[in-house]
């Protein structure tokens, strides 16, 4: 089998908190009308079709499994061009899907069916819209620039993803996480509003603003877009962000303020010296860390990690951490973290990385950005509550360890959760996951589609095989609380590899999605926007 480079994985691989393609924002006026009609394109929008050189790359995103074949796509620049897209599709009949980042793990927006794909990644603002007292920010733009403009302009962050290339559009309405989310929650913890082309009973488009505030008559829109993640209700053209409690009209005081500098470390156990008793106790210490110091008030909030065993084949296990240089005996406490990790194993950790950086320059490090963009991909979710069972562990080694399976880049990826995460109600967004302490995937990257049915295969078993008790998906119980939308997974609607009584939407949504499902027969009753996850209206 042909591996990717593995330079490329020893660090990092898929970004916690990767996002679905779809979302928005625009460049329309800063503060919009609870319902707005359009106003007439101002220049033609710009429409590639087949023959367009630029079409090959565009008919695809960052998951190289899936190339579509659309009719056309159009790169929007403004809300009324969104607006003027989706009516065309309407009117003619053509099914629809929307992308911003294009970091889909399934064929959502490139599927047969789609004849028109909205390209939303020119609608790449960042402002600050001062009669909301909220950052505006279109769906187009990437996390890096998002981080980027909020600090350099206002001194403030979002705690979002670690993957700077993912998009605001997708990410944010999935209910999007990353280093900082243990200490300052998840992207949609300070989402102020939303708005978003939605498509009526009576086939028009038009654009609608949905905000938090209680006696706003669009709140359950907003709700809805707190966690749903992407291709629901509509196109969202604006996120406005602003913390809950958020006071006075300062700016630089209307979202958390990160970290001046942070620590980073790497380290690393040889799987030449790894047996399955080692990587047991390796597994087990991880765990009962996390079950141990993510409640809310820990002190070891500021610290962020991600677990990587990664096949034999790729060498060792790694761990990558992350943790505010400010909090106090912020070295000690990596320290301690690291040796909780380590202990009793007897392996001795190889020490990649140790270093001091400034918070933003930090945002670009490769022990947590994702994947090159120019490979094949295929992950499965999981929140956990507690720590792994023997029967989680032992499944893991034994895949981990397989010898007639070989890719450097097929782990597991285990990322940090909980701490301020878990401070919000279960039903106070549409994330109803509120009491986890890890969130991960089994995960397989690759560069060849004549290795699909090898990777595909080994990421199934795997994940089948680790929650074998519960029908072969992690069933919300003591142990497990469901998966992640946006690391969309279409096997958990398929019998062959969920056999519980489990519905795919309630592992992800659990009793919320019937609430999700009231908003969608409000706001897109014609079952426009839909793929193969989407919500169904009540």
């Amino acid at each position: 089998m042909k591996t990717l480079n593995r330079r490329i994985f020893l660090s990092g691989t898929a970004a916690a908190g990767g996002a679905l393609a779809v979302g928005g924002a625009t460049a329309a006026p800063a503060h919009a009308a609870q319902t707005q009609q359009p106003t007439a394109a101002t220049a033609p929008q710009t429409v590639v079709g087949p023959k367009d050189r630029r079409y090959a790359d565009l008919r695809r995103g960052t998951n190289q499994r899936w190339v579509g074949s659309p009719d056309e796509i159009r790169l929007a620049t403004t809300t009324d061009e969104v607006v003027k897209a989706v009516q065309d599709a309407v009117d003619s009949g053509r099914r629809l899907a929307v992308r911003s980042g294009g970091h889909c793990y399934e064929d959502f927006t490139t599927h047969e069916d789609i004849a028109i794909v909205l390209d939303l990644s020119q609608m790449a603002d960042v402002s600050y819209d001062a009669e909301r007292r909220a950052f505006a920010v279109q769906p187009g733009v990437p996390l890096g620039r998002v981080y980027e403009r909020l600090y350099k302009g206002w001194g403030v962050y979002l705690p979002a993803g670690n993957c700077p290339s993912v998009a605001a559009g997708g990410h944010i309405q999935g209910g999007g996480y990353g280093s900082m989310s243990r200490r300052d929650g998840l992207a949609v913890d300070h989402l102020y509003g939303v708005e978003i082309v939605v498509v009526g009973a009576d086939k028009k488009a038009r654009v609608v603003t949905a905000t938090r505030e209680a006696d706003d008559p669009n709140r359950e829109l907003w709700w809805a877009h707190t966690g749903a993640g992407g291709g629901n209700f509509g196109v969202v053209t604006r996120y406005w962000l602003r913390s809950p409690g958020a006071t006075g009209t300062d700016p630089a005081h209307q979202l958390p303020a990160p970290p001046r500098e942070v620590w980073l470390s790497e380290v690393a156990w040889p799987w030449q010296e790894m047996n399955e008793t080692r990587f047991a106790r390796l597994m087990w210490n991880h765990g009962d860390w996390h079950a141990r110091n993510s409640a809310p008030g820990s002190p070891y909030t500021a610290l962020f990690s991600q677990l990587k065993p990664f096949h034999k084949s790729g060498g060792a296990v790694v761990l990558d951490s992350l943790i505010d240089a400010g909090a106090p005996g912020a070295e000690r406490m990596l320290q301690r973290y690291i040796d909780a990790v380590s202990a009793g194993v007897g392996i001795k950790p190889q020490v990649r990385q140790y270093r001091r950086m400034p918070w933003l320059h930090a945002t670009q490090w490769p022990g947590f950005t994702g994947p090159d963009p120019t490979v094949r991909f295929k992950g499965k979710s999981v929140y956990a509550k507690r720590n792994y069972t023997d029967a989680q562990i032992a499944a893991a080694y034994r895949h981990l360890t397989r010898d007639d399976f070989s890719n450097p880049s097929a782990l597991l990826m285990i990322a940090s959760y909980g701490g301020a995460v878990n401070k919000v109600a279960p039903h106070a967004t549409a994330v109803p996951q509120r009491d986890s302490v890890l969130k991960y995937q089994v995960v397989s990257l690759w560069n060849d589609a004549a290795d699909d049915a090898a990777n595909i295969g080994w990421v199934r078993e795997c994940y089948r095989d680790m929650f074998a008790s519960t029908g072969g998906v992690p069933v919300p119980n003591d142990t497990n609380d469901g998966c992640f939308i946006n690391y969309a997974d279409v096997d958990l609607g398929d019998p062959r590899w969920n056999t519980s009584d489990v519905p795919w939407h309630d592992l992800y949504y659990k009793d919320g999605y019937r609430r999700l499902q009231k908003a969608k027969a409000a706001w897109d009753p014609t079952g426009f926007f839909r793929h193969a996850q989407s919500i169904r209206p009540a």
